[in-house]
């Protein structure tokens, strides 16, 4: 079963939206692990020590401190969510299919990039 960590700009819109559609998720908030202000690559070890994909709207710098942390670890994964381009609805209803859908190994040192779900 997949398991979701916040990243600290990671709107609180959408993973309320998440744990009502869907109660079941384990979708852990960003102040329980207390990422605000840490660096991309600590929030990253954050989330593979935890077993948790990391779910982000940082498309700047995420990917990058990704594609950096998968050549030296393991990752359970890492979705981006353009803030702009997609819809907390959207957002909410793919995050649920996602975690219906997909096993955890599904997204091992993968991206899913949204609104298209390309995930490579």
């Amino acid at each position: 079963m997949i398991r979701f960590q916040a990243d600290a700009d990671l709107r609180h819109a959408i993973i309320a939206g998440v744990l009502r559609r869907a109660a079941g998720v384990d979708f852990q908030r960003a102040e329980a692990v207390s990422l605000e202000g840490l660096h991309d690559q600590q929030v990253l070890a954050l989330a593979a020590d935890e077993g948790r994909v990391l779910v982000s709207h940082d498309q700047n710098t995420m990917e990058g401190y990704f594609r950096e942390f998968i050549r030296t670890r393991n990752s359970p994964g890492l979705i981006l969510i353009p803030q702009r381009r997609v819809s907390i609805g959207r957002a909410i209803e793919s995050l649920v299919l996602i975690w219906d859908v997909l096993d955890a190994g599904d997204l091992e040192n993968r991206v899913c990039l949204f609104p298209s779900l390309v995930i490579y």
